[in-house]
């Protein structure tokens, strides 16, 4: 059973990557695998860079997953949202890449991620993607919410 001493970043002097950092990320065991249950993240100000401008762009992010075996640490989350604060890319693929490395990092039997992303040149985009293991009642879940994601 991992215990919380092989976490990294808990309790220590906190060190912010300057770009794109999905190493930063850990993960806890869960201790109820067998329960479904929602874990929500709510990032109100990711930062990350227009790949064509390189000016700011600013969202919230929201991170919704049924956890599996294993759940990712909240601070690790936190520092790996910020590595994006200099990292160019389109709003989608930011979206997009969050959700890949959580998926590589937990294998949650569901996870969906939005973003809200501020307006510019008076446009708003607000990305949204998700996954539900193949072949279960989560990929399921997966196509009824992203064919009612503006409802959910």
């Amino acid at each position: 059973m991992e215990r919380s001493d092989e976490l990294t970043l808990l309790g220590r002097t906190t060190e912010y990557k300057q770009d794109y950092a999905p190493e930063v990320l850990e993960t806890f065991v869960n201790k109820h695998p067998e329960n479904d249950y929602w874990v929500r993240f709510n990032c109100p100000e990711f930062t990350s860079l227009c790949p064509i401008t390189g000016q700011p762009d600013f969202a919230e992010i929201r991170i919704s997953y049924l956890p599996a075996e294993k759940m990712v640490e909240s601070k690790s989350l936190k520092l790996y949202l910020f590595s994006f604060r200099n990292h160019g890319d389109f709003h989608e693929d930011c979206i997009n890449i969050i959700m890949k490395d959580l998926i590589k990092l937990m294998d949650p039997k569901y996870i969906e991620v939005t973003g809200i992303f501020t307006p510019r040149g008076g446009i708003s985009i607000y990305p949204y993607c998700n996954y539900g293991r193949p072949g279960t009642k989560y990929a399921e879940l997966a196509e009824h919410r992203m064919m009612n994601h503006d409802m959910c």
